[in-house]
């Protein structure tokens, strides 16, 4: 059953232009990042009626894209004549949504804190979702190859396992940068509450003599100090850059371009696509760090490309 009929799933008419306006229209939309310093979430997150909380805005606009999908490759084969997809088709698939099962549902719930995402934030991340997962999953689905030979020619076995092999050497290096940043929230808040339950074994006379004050060290109220705590990772990648949690991103779908062949266009476009989006947010993010923590304690480290930015 159609959802949009004519639209989703795409015709192959819709679908070329679809993919079309993705290649050409996102990426100078994305590159406005470059002029303005304005994205409400994460650490930039501002104070406005039009938030939404954290969790719950990070799920919902994440989500959508593999769900998209899972919901193409398993109505528009059997729409194209199409009895049963090639391996590759359904492992590229099962890449994808392990990739966004982990950022759409494990990331959220693994985050000791999130912060309010604007609106509009998470209305773009919705659209940048739901349209390149019609472009991969119509071409998982009938518009990409179909067949063995049509395989062997787009990406042959070896490519197709090296770059399977590139992918989880990015999925593993995202996880494990994303839980160095939780962990750093983590003993925030413990240390949080270690404050706090000093404050109460204190008691009232701590008060009194001045000790039992309601604002932590770095100048946070204690009640949301784990909210606003940060500081300049240090394992790992970020001995060199500040967001090696991107670069590894970029490698996973890198990765993923390699497995589904080079000439895969919907593959090039989201990978270019998260570039352009991603690139901008970096760069700002090291320029946030050297203003809140000083040029010096910044050093050397890159903010995403070693030797380039």
């Amino acid at each position: 059953m159609a959802i949009i009929e004519g639209w989703l799933p795409p015709t192959r008419a819709h679908y070329d232009l679809i993919l079309r306006a993705w290649q050409l229209a996102f990426p100078p939309l994305a590159s406005i990042q470059w002029l303005v310093r304005w994205y409400p979430m994460g650490k930039t997150s501002v104070a406005s009626r039009l938030n939404l909380p954290g969790r719950a805005a990070w799920m919902t606009m994440e989500a959508p894209g593999f769900l998209t999908l899972l919901y193409l490759m398993s109505t528009m084969p059997a729409r194209h004549g199409v009895e049963d997809l090639p391996w590759q088709n359904r492992v590229l698939g099962g890449l994808f949504v392990i990739h966004y099962s982990y950022r759409a549902i494990a990331y959220p719930l693994l985050q000791p804190s999130m912060a309010p995402i604007h609106v509009f934030v998470w209305a773009a991340a919705l659209c940048f979702q739901l349209i390149n997962a019609t472009c991969l999953g119509s071409w998982l689905s009938a518009y990409g190859p179909l067949t063995a030979d049509a395989w062997a020619a787009q990406s042959p076995l070896p490519q197709f396992a090296l770059g399977m092999l590139l992918f989880y050497v990015g999925l593993a290096g995202n996880f494990f940068h994303d839980e160095e940043l939780r962990e750093i929230r983590r003993r925030a808040a413990a240390r949080q509450t270690n404050n706090k339950n000093n404050k109460n074994t204190a008691g009232p006379s701590s008060k009194a003599n001045g000790s039992g004050g309601s604002s932590s060290s770095n100048g946070t109220s204690a009640t949301s100090a784990h909210h606003h705590h940060y500081e300049i990772p240090q394992a790992g990648l970020f001995r060199y850059m500040l967001y090696p949690h991107y670069f590894c991103e970029w490698v996973e779908w890198l990765g993923f371009l390699m497995a589904a062949g080079w000439t895969c266009a919907p593959a090039w476009a989201f990978l270019v696509n998260e570039v352009a989006s991603m690139l901008p947010r970096a760069v700002s993010g090291k320029r946030w760090y050297v203003e809140r923590f000083g040029a010096d304690k910044v050093g050397k480290k890159w903010a995403i490309i070693p030797g380039l930015l």
